[in-house]
């Protein structure tokens, strides 16, 4: 889940790093550093704090290079002090970064320590750095070396290595983990995500399984596993270097909750006055013909899109759907499907457990597989047969939010082209779901203006130590998003139920000082809400509701109510969203926490 960026150029690299780094900092923020080689050798800053102050480190000692990289932490080996941060030295002789996790870090620790190597951090990632070395000081050719190294090594890694004794080289590799090449003139880089690089390049090479780079000002070279020289395809990010910028607000976590009707209606433009199949690759037609079943795959926020999405499937398109969570899924024996389809969901594409699911399902014989992803090349969209890109555009804050309503949306436009397909979908409601599609964007923009009145609720929530979220139906996943929300950021202890389910245990905790956030949308299921409500307000407890218009609600004693514009039938879960993203965020504000880098997380989880 770190952030790892290297560049070598004819310029002092240390504010490419810098800016790299910034970038790169939502993947982790226990520590960072950077290391150049420069005039007296390797040469390294490090610092536990944010890169903000790294900045202003690097700039007190006047840390110079032509050579260098930089590493963000989320801490796994070792605790997150400046021991343990990266970049790691082996003997001033060679310095390297890492994302990932080697787990047969022990046994080569303690060979390397019996040959006379000394550790001075806790961290797996030393032990790389150290095997490299000694490979290196007897042929003192970096790439071999490196190759060398990675042919021990058991788990996952995006690593960039530099030498004190030859600063015109800089090594690269990936195995697990997401790397990237920038191309300059005479200049070359290498990063974990496309969004580091964009100030200095938009042309980029990714890097696949496997494969080493060997970077010079002029050349990179990359190889395959088996060591052979293959040539790679250059891509032009259609990104710019902006789109990552807060401009008028004050997190990225706000900035891309009101960035979701733009979000939505670019995820949208390509479905026209009907809906087909080859929306999802020009295979989806046979690949869709004979399906029986649908299997969802997916983590945190991406999860909680799958479970509204089996509502959606069930409902609409008549196909038996599961919901898995990625990390267990592998692990437990399964019944393999192979006229299921397989959906696997991902942000950046490049979550370990959801790439090692989808996995495990082709070894099943699962070949009808489907990637949802905002990355277009990701390692989850290589290895899918089909795959939807939503267009989200970057999403920095570490809680999900656009990328959350764009899956969403993804998923109710794959619900109808398999309805479609099943012939469970006839014209007039085709066209009706369109139209309700269509509109959505602006339905989410109206839905944006109950920011202030969220502000008020946040406000009382903030000295809360418990909140307990409801809903019913396809809602039920949408209270659970409200709940991870507001763990994630605020650190209140929060818990999502099915309404229905509230006297099966979870009344046992409403008093006067539980909260109880209510989604409330007027379905077939109000009444039945209701009640489960009274059951809340009979004990004392005080309860906080998104109402859709029309549901009957009014503020009372220990009953607040706030109303959304409009109903949006089957996309409802996807307006009742919004407010709680906004209830997070300012309550979060309102306790002083860190938003869009919350403690003990990262964006981007790439290690299992």
């Amino acid at each position: 889940m770190c952030g790892v960026v290297g560049a070598i150029a004819q310029r002092n690299v240390v504010p490419i790093l810098l800016e790299g780094l910034r970038r790169l900092e939502y993947r982790g923020y226990d520590s960072v550093g950077v290391a150049v080689v420069g005039e007296q050798g390797l040469a390294r800053e490090r610092s536990t704090e944010r890169v903000a102050e790294l900045v202003e480190q690097t700039r007190r000692v006047g840390l110079k290079g032509l050579t260098g990289i930089g590493h963000t932490r989320w801490a796994t080996h070792g605790a997150p002090c400046e021991r343990n941060a990266h970049p790691h030295f082996s003997h001033g002789l060679l310095s390297l970064v890492h994302n990932g996790i080697i787990e047969n870090h022990q046994p080569l620790r303690e060979r390397l320590a019996a040959q006379g190597y000394a550790f001075e951090s806790d961290t797996d990632t030393e032990v790389m750095v150290h095997l490299i070395h000694s490979y290196y000081v007897t042929h003192h050719d970096l790439l071999r070396a490196v190759q060398q190294t990675l042919a021990e090594l058991h788990g996952a890694y995006a690593i960039g290595v530099i030498a004190a004794d030859n600063p015109d080289v800089m090594v690269c590799a990936r195995h697990g983990s997401p790397l990237l090449l920038g191309l300059g003139i005479e200049e070359n880089f290498f990063a974990s995500d496309v969004s580091a690089l964009l100030p200095v390049t938009q042309k980029v090479i990714y890097l696949e399984e496997g494969e080493v780079a060997r970077l010079t000002l002029t050349e990179v070279q990359v190889f395959n596993q088996a060591g052979e020289r293959v040539e790679p395809v250059v891509h032009v990010s259609e990104q710019s270097a902006d789109v990552t910028e807060l401009g008028e607000y004050r997190h990225y976590m706000q900035k891309e909750i009101h960035e979701q009707p733009r979000a939505l209606a670019d995820t949208l433009e390509r479905v026209g006055n009907t809906i087909e199949p080859s929306l999802f690759g020009a295979e989806a037609p046979a690949l869709f013909a004979d399906i029986n079943a649908v299997t969802i795959i997916a983590c945190g926020t991406s999860y909680h899109a799958g479970l509204v999405a089996k509502y959606w499937l069930e409902s609409l398109a008549g196909l038996p759907t599961s919901v898995e969570v990625a990390s267990e899924y592998r692990y437990r024996d399964s019944v393999a499907n192979p006229s299921a389809l397989v959906v696997t969901i991902s942000q950046s594409g490049e979550t370990a457990d959801t790439l090692a699911a989808l996995k495990h399902a082709k070894a099943l014989g699962h070949d009808k597989t489907l990637s949802i992803c905002n990355v277009p090349e990701s390692s989850l969209i290589r290895l899918s047969a089909l795959r939807f890109l939503t267009h989200a555009g970057p999403e920095i804050g570490v809680a999900s939010t656009k990328a959350f309503t764009t899956q969403l949306a993804a998923l109710f436009v794959l619900t109808l082209v398999l309805a479609k397909v099943k012939g469970e979908l006839d014209t007039e409601l085709e066209r009706e779901l369109l139209a309700d599609l269509r509109h959505f964007p602006a339905a989410v923009g109206q839905v944006l203006q109950c920011e202030e009145a969220v502000k008020d609720w946040a406000r009382q929530l903030k000295s809360k130590h418990h909140a307990l979220f409801l809903g019913r139906g396809a809602h039920y996943p949408i209270a659970q998003e409200g709940a991870l929300k507001l763990k994630e950021i605020t650190y209140i202890h929060a818990e999502a139920y099915p309404a229905g389910e509230l006297k099966h245990g979870p009344l046992a905790l409403v008093d006067e000082y539980m909260p109880v956030i209510v989604v409330a949308p007027n379905n077939v299921l109000l009444e039945k809400l209701k009640g489960n409500m009274q059951e809340v307000k009979a004990r004392g407890g005080e309860l906080f509701v998104f109402a859709d218009e029309g549901t009957g609600f009014e503020a009372e004693p220990g009953v607040q109510v706030i109303t959304l514009a409009g109903h949006a039938g089957p996309l409802s879960p996807l307006l009742h969203v919004i407010p709680l993203q906004l209830l997070a965020y300012h309550t979060a504000l309102a306790r002083g926490a860190d938003v869009d880098k919350p403690r003990n997380l990262a964006k981007s989880v790439t290690t299992e």
